[in-house]
């Protein structure tokens, strides 16, 4: 449930410059560590999936044997040098995406249902298909445990620069290298439906617009409409608030 300090700052104009965080698009605050990888690990259950994957050969743990499935991931000491995750913590993490996810992947209808039910008073069926974009780091229309861990990894234990690149690319729906006006104004859009109408104070009208139209004045160095990576990372970087809230993840699991 949100605080009423992080509904008045989505209604409040002097508030346009405060970060969101890439995940749930909420405004950044002080987070409960608690409350944040609760949302994480609640993300792993999923169902099953009509996708076909090549099986690769696995042993993702020294005691746990891999039922036969339709996508195995890759080994275990691979994606402790991919992440930054230890043997244990990925242990943990594909035991609970197995036992939810037999097949192995999960696709973005059930990765919506899923994301959904952290935002029953919105629609969140926008913002968690450019999450589920994001996430799907090959586009073949399905998230398996190595790109969700991959991700996850970024975004908890990656540098400043992994976490913006990761952010950046979130933001860049085409993926051409740049954000358009039109790309951060679906993306606005997509996290004012997920957060809902009826939130105390209401969120004026135009609330997207001039989030979309204070991102511009910040990023778009060269006023040529659109916001390249360098302009990005540098006026990231540069912003104390956006560096706060960059590490609002940091040892969450």
């Amino acid at each position: 449930m949100k605080s009423r300090s992080q509904d008045q700052s989505l209604s409040d104009s002097r508030e346009l410059d405060r970060s969101y965080d890439p995940l749930t698009g909420n405004p950044s605050s002080k987070p409960n560590k608690k409350t944040l990888k609760q949302r994480f690990l609640k993300l792993l259950p999923c169902c099953r999936s009509s996708s076909s994957s090549s099986i690769t050969q696995s042993n993702i743990s020294d005691d746990d044997h891999l039922s036969t499935v339709r996508y195995q991931p890759q080994r275990l000491d691979h994606l402790v040098h991919q992440t930054n995750f230890s043997k244990k913590e990925l242990q943990v993490l594909y035991r609970g995406f197995k036992n939810e996810c037999p097949s192995g992947v999960v696709d973005e209808e059930t990765f919506k249902s899923i994301y959904s039910k952290f935002f029953p008073q919105g629609d969140s069926s926008m913002y968690a298909h450019f999450l589920f974009e994001a996430f799907d780091t090959h586009n073949n229309g399905s998230v398996s445990f190595e790109d969700f861990v991959v991700s996850l990894s970024i975004i908890l234990r990656g540098s400043i620069t992994d976490k913006l690149n990761w952010a950046f690319n979130l933001y860049d729906l085409n993926k051409d290298g740049c954000i358009t006006r039109e790309e951060m104004t679906n993306i606005m859009d997509s996290i004012y439906d997920m957060m809902g109408k009826y939130t105390n104070p209401c969120i004026r009208d135009n609330a997207p617009k001039e989030h979309v139209d204070n991102f511009f004045q910040k990023m778009d160095k060269n006023n040529d409409g659109v916001v390249t990576i360098e302009e990005f990372l540098d006026t990231c970087q540069k912003d104390e608030s956006i560096m706060q809230s960059m590490h609002m993840f940091d040892s969450v699991i």
